[in-house]
């Protein structure tokens, strides 16, 4: 099993603007083979802070997730409202920082 957390701190008032984009990519997501789970999150203390957690069954579901046309739609239609990013894959016991 593999982990990744996904954390996004977005532009004030953008979040109805980010889900629009997010969720199309989020329902193609979790249609995928190997994803186990894939949701998006937001902070309860700073709502400008967003956190996707997903399960994938390996590291080659995982690159295929992210050569999909809706990571690539998502990441152009996004990346607009991102002011700073912060992934982790956890694999194993080891968190690689990307």
């Amino acid at each position: 099993m593999l982990y990744v957390i996904a954390t996004f701190t977005i532009k004030p008032d953008s979040l109805e603007h980010v889900m629009e984009a997010a969720m199309p990519c989020i329902i193609a997501t979790r249609a995928e083979a190997g994803c186990v789970s894939y949701e998006l999150n937001q902070n309860l203390t700073d709502k400008n802070e967003l956190v996707f957690v997903e399960r994938w069954e390996n590291r080659s579901a995982l690159d295929a997730h992210s050569k999909t046309p809706h990571i690539a739609a998502w990441r152009d239609a996004g990346a607009k409202y991102i002011v700073a990013r912060n992934i982790e894959i956890i694999e194993n016991g080891a968190v690689e920082t990307l």
